[in-house]
C-alpha cells in the first residue's frame, strides 16, 4: 500500500527527514484501509462535502494546499530573508498533507460510489481523527497542531507558522468552491 500512497501524494518525498515520510505514508495507509478506498475513488470524490457541485476532488485538493504551503514559504524566505519566521518545512508539508487525511473516516461511499458524511463523521470531524492518526503514528505534536488548527474548530486558537501557512492555503480553495 505505500507504493499506492506514494502514487497518489508524490509530495511525501519532499520531507527531507525520511522516518517523518514513513509516519505519513502509515497514516495515509490506515485511512485508505478502513473504509477500502481505491486510488480512483480518492482522485474522484470532492474535497468538501460542505458546498454543492464541488469540481476539486479530494487528492487534487491535499496535493495543490500542499504545494501552495510550500510556494508561500518559498516566496516568504526569498522576500525577507534571514527576517522572515522560521518555517519547519517538513512540519509544513506533512501536516498539509495530513490536515485532510481523517475526512477518509468522515466520509464514506455507497454501493453506486456516492460519497455522503457518515454517522462517524457526523460526530468527529477530520480535524479529530486525523490528529488521532498522526498520534497513533508518532507524528510530531508540531504536525498534529497543524492538523488540529487547519479548520473552523481551531478559530481563536494561536496557529505556528506552519499552521498559519496551511489555514490560509485550505482556505483558498475552500472560500472559492462555497
Amino acid at each position: 500500500m505505500k507504493n499506492q500512497v506514494l502514487e497518489l501524494l508524490p509530495e511525501i518525498k519532499d520531507i527531507q527527514d525520511v522516518d517523518l515520510q514513513n509516519k505519513v505514508i502509515a497514516c495515509w495507509e490506515e485511512a485508505i484501509a478502513y473504509r477500502n478506498w481505491t486510488n480512483e475513488e480518492l482522485m474522484s470524490i470532492p474535497f468538501t462535502l460542505l458546498a454543492e457541485n464541488v469540481n476539486i476532488m479530494f487528492i487534487e485538493h491535499v496535493r495543490t494546499c500542499c504545494r501552495m504551503g510550500v510556494a508561500c514559504d518559498k516566496v516568504l524566505d526569498e522576500a525577507y530573508g534571514e527576517r522572515k519566521t522560521k518555517v519547519n518545512r517538513d512540519y509544513l508539508i506533512a501536516g498539509s498533507l495530513l490536515a485532510d487525511v481523517g475526512k477518509l473516516l468522515e466520509f464514506d461511499k455507497k454501493e453506486d460510489g456516492t460519497v455522503f458524511k457518515s454517522d462517524y463523521g457526523k460526530h468527529i470531524r477530520h480535524p479529530f481523527s486525523g490528529v488521532g492518526l498522526a498520534f497513533k503514528h508518532g507524528l510530531p505534536s508540531e504536525v498534529m497542531h497543524v492538523i488540529a488548527t487547519h479548520s473552523k474548530e481551531a478559530a481563536g486558537e494561536k496557529r505556528s507558522p506552519e499552521s498559519i501557512i496551511f489555514h490560509h492555503v485550505d482556505f483558498i480553495d475552500f472560500e472559492l468552491v462555497k
